[in-house]
């Protein structure tokens, strides 16, 4: 990796030269050297040297210089995105290697182990009803550009080529060429949107993973699976591997607190989608058609495809006559390539196409048993296996679009209602949004848009709203719906059993628990739980929030389903998912897991096929072990064990995050010791950064700005805060090593905030919260900083954060620096900007952009910004 990262750094290098001459690159050389020299040896002179590079560029060079750490950042990132694929590759396959083990947090892996702890019939019971369910957003936490995405992409494909050649030959330098180019094409594409994406380019852009990875990738996935629990007989006989991956969206479904999305947008959304999966199925069908060119004599079709065949012919005559002309002795050619032509038909809406994706998998499937009955089983279980695969993932929705809105919203539009007076445009709007999922269902089935998520869920009523809405809007025939509560505040958490408890009593309720075999969603809230009482007791709270609606599913026997409203930073829930599967509650997973993907975390964890596919395969390990009898008594031994210290650690981290987020004038200090205000400025997404509220208030701003704006001030204190406090209020190191190694609640969370205080820097922060004139309040960051990095060093050992995880301590050491770099060049603007005479008509322009340019630079090298 290392020879891939000085490779692209010297072609940026050399870009730079042609670019802006000597003078450019020598700028960016001299800021470079300074922060590495200032990180190394940690003194202040070194720090004030490299703060004074920074400080004297002119703000023309600045913003030259914060487009070059940018750059360099972007083609770091896929240096090492290029190495894990590497690593990825280079490991063997248990299913191939003789007396090889799969790996504990593979799929295979897990099996193995659940095998041994339950039997062989129940583990293969547990792994038929495996879910795992991400669903993407359009929060906006991806601050790079489509068309960057788009160049790394290529240059991604060349560093591929670049490996694959022949060192200093004609092949290997045609590539360098050409990476080049793509460098240069980089370091000239405006880094900034010049204005907010619109909800529709927000869905195209979702749609671009599913096109370049997602559609092909799972089902391998599910082949690189079965191939490892089956062997030899893998791909010869039905596969033991369901298709357990299901894609849901709310990129154009999602209203909360965006006006942009609306009734004609969601239906708009699921058109794209249907329009991309029927493309993309239509393409499957007449690759794996073209390749059965099974002769009759060898391979004779069964009754049922002859019949299959005179249906298609009849349907389609002139394509059918094409077919048999082209392929006069190879029915299941034939009938497969017929298929693709009546898929099409569906993507065009015409009567002769398909009206559910199961009448397609009926279809398949008669091909499939032909085949297998003629004895041609490995292509009846290898291509058509991989086509019913897609088919079962996808449908003919691709992912299964989710309305989300406020629980208030909802009580205004019924207010309205009841009182039978003139609707507002509001309450119109939310009647239509039920006549469009109705729609949307009769055209692509059930399963396309139905689950319906409430925001700060409070009540029973709130859950109740939305049925009565439907019946309102459809006149008596609403569309299926799964009302799905969004739990979100330390309030909303702790009663959230009673409220469910409640609802299930409501006649739409209980009448869909039936039609569903008892299932029900519940959404657990990180981001705000978080913002309200700090991440600590957030945490804690959303483990017994778990516990105590598992044990109620559990008695009123339903089928629960926890969904996770994580983000990429760890205030909004992030970090490893696979770990943080493993330390949750009994019965909280049951086989289950569902959550929220978003932002710069979609790209990173399903841009890359071979990433992709590492991803899911270790999700779904956790989520089969997280109900092993063993990990469920750990979990629940270690809770009961340590509940004293959860208990003392909930109330002193409460306490001391209150100090600071509770204090006189906490809100306008925040804005003005963080970047947030002009975060608002930068066109990630089409949601609004606040509710509406002023800057005197923080109950209306949202969750993501707030961990965003903290992170760009490399205080991070989102993710941290009041921890330390927490446990020096235990005070028994003995007791928190011994609860380190023994409870995973605290292990995932200490290691997570090791990450999270491993990018801060103190000496960048002191600049930021200077900049507030509240000794008082930057004092309190500070000294918790302090304190919670001293109490993780010695919870988990050596003399540095992340001693006990040396990769990733490497690899945040190789950042920081350039990170550092950007940071400066941002505090420069930030508080020119800052001093700037505040009745002046508006902030120099300049000044705003450098700042915005650092804000995107920044959000590259940290990478989980959101």
């Amino acid at each position: 990796m290392r020879a891939d990262v000085r490779m692209l750094g010297a072609l940026l290098g050399q870009v730079l030269r042609e670019s802006g001459g000597e003078d450019l690159f020598d700028g960016v050389e001299s800021l470079r050297q300074a922060t590495i020299e200032a990180y190394a040896d940690e003194s202040a002179e070194a720090f004030e040297r490299a703060t004074r590079i920074a400080d004297e560029f002119t703000v023309q060079r600045a913003d030259e210089v914060a487009r070059a750490f940018t750059a360099y950042f972007h083609l770091v990132n896929l240096a090492e995105e290029h190495q894990r694929v590497r690593v990825l590759r280079e490991r063997p396959d248990p299913s191939r290697a003789s007396g090889t083990e799969p790996r504990a947090d593979t799929l295979a892996g897990a099996f193995a182990q659940l095998t041994a702890e339950v039997g062989e019939e129940e583990a293969r019971h547990r792994l038929g009803a495996l879910r795992f369910h991400p669903v993407f957003t359009a929060h906006p936490t991806e601050a790079r550009r489509r068309a960057v995405s788009s160049s790394i992409r290529r240059l991604a494909e060349l560093l591929s080529e670049h490996d694959a050649a022949v060192p200093g030959g004609a092949d290997a330098h045609r590539a360098r060429r050409r990476m080049l180019e793509e460098v240069d094409t980089l370091w000239r594409t405006a880094p900034l949107r010049a204005q907010k994406p619109a909800p529709t380019d927000e869905v195209r852009t979702v749609m671009s993973v599913f096109d370049e990875t997602l559609f092909t990738t799972v089902p391998h996935v599910y082949r690189r699976i079965d191939d490892a629990l089956r062997g030899e007989e893998s791909g010869s006989s039905a596969p033991i591997v369901p298709a357990f991956v299901r894609i849901g969206s709310w990129v154009g479904g999602d209203r909360d607190g965006n006006p942009f999305v609306t009734a004609a947008v969601t239906r708009e959304a699921s058109g794209i989608a249907a329009d991309h999966v029927l493309r993309g199925l239509e393409r499957s069908l007449e690759r794996i058609g073209r390749t059965l060119t099974l002769d009759a004599e060898g391979t004779p079709p069964s009754a049922d495809v002859l019949t299959l065949w005179d249906a298609l012919s009849a349907a389609f005559p002139d394509d059918a006559a094409d077919a048999a002309t082209r392929s006069p002795s190879e029915p299941h050619r034939r009938v497969v390539l017929l298929l693709a032509h009546r898929v099409a038909a569906t993507r065009r809406g015409e009567e002769s196409g398909y009206t559910d994706p199961e009448q397609l998998l009926a279809d398949l499937r008669t091909v499939q048993a032909s085949l297998a009955a003629a004895g041609a089983r490995r292509h009846a279980f290898g291509g058509v296996q991989h086509l019913i695969w897609q088919v079962e993932t996808y449908g003919f929705h691709l992912a299964e679009l989710e309305v989300r809105q406020h629980s208030q919203v909802h009580r205004r539009a019924l207010a309205e209602l009841d009182a039978g007076g003139p609707m507002s445009a509001e309450t119109e709007e939310v009647l239509a949004v039920f006549r469009t999922v109705r729609e949307i269902q009769r055209t692509y089935g059930p399963r396309a848009a139905g689950r319906y998520v409430v925001s700060f869920t409070q009540s029973a009523q709130d859950l109740a709203n939305v049925h009565r809405l439907a019946q309102y809007a459809c006149d008596g025939e609403p569309p299926v719906l799964d009302v799905v509560p969004l739990f979100e505040t330390f309030a909303d958490l702790q009663a959230a059993p009673r409220i469910l408890a409640e609802i299930v009593e409501d006649a739409a309720f209980t009448a869909r628990l039936a039609a569903t075999g008892r299932r029900l969603e519940v959404m657990l809230g990180y981001s705000d739980s978080s913002k309200d009482v700090g991440p600590v007791a957030a945490n804690l709270a959303l483990y017994e929030a778990q516990a105590e609606i598992a044990a109620w599913a559990q008695r009123e026997h339903i089928e629960l389903t926890l969904f996770h409203g994580r983000g990429g930073a760890l205030g909004r829930g992030g970090g490893p998912a696979n770990s943080a599967i493993l330390a949750q509650p009994p019965h909280s997973v049951d086989g289950r897991f569902k959550l929220t993907e978003q932002g710069e975390v979609i790209f990173a964890r399903y841009g890359e096929p071979a990433i992709a596919m590492r991803h899911i395969d270790q999700v779904a390990a956790a989520t089969l072990l997280a109900s092993s009898p063993g990990v469920e008594q750990r979990n629940s031994a270690a809770a009961a064990r340590y509940a004293e210290v959860a208990s003392v650690m909930d109330r002193a981290s409460r306490e001391c995050f209150f100090s600071l987020v509770k204090a006189d004038g906490f809100a306008p200090w925040f804005a003005r010791v963080t970047p947030m205000e002009e975060i608002g400025l930068l066109a990630l997404g089409s949601r609004p950064a606040r509710r509406g509220l002023s800057v005197e208030s923080l109950e209306d701003l949202r969750a993501i700005p707030w961990v965003f704006a903290w992170t760009q001030a490399r205080i991070n204190l989102a993710g941290w805060f009041g921890l330390g406090t927490a446990l020096e209020a235990v005070g028994d190191e003995e007791l928190l090593r011994t609860a380190y190694r023994e409870w995973p609640l605290l292990r995932t969370m200490i290691d997570n905030v090791a990450m999270s205080l491993a990018k801060t820097d103190p000496r960048i922060a002191r600049r930021y919260l200077a900049l507030g004139d509240r000794d008082d309040l930057a004092a309190l960051v500070l000294d918790e900083l302090e304190r919670t990095r001293s109490w993780v060093i010695r919870i988990t050992g050596g003399e540095r954060l992340l001693q006990n995880k040396p990769i990733l301590q490497r690899a945040v050491a190789m950042r920081s620096p350039y990170v550092d770099a950007l940071s400066l060049l941002q505090l420069r603007a930030l508080r020119a900007l800052r001093a700037a005479d505040e009745n002046a008509p508006s902030p120099d322009p300049d000044l705003q952009r450098l700042l915005l340019l650092s804000v995107s630079g920044v959000a590259a090298g940290l990478q989980n910004t959101g």
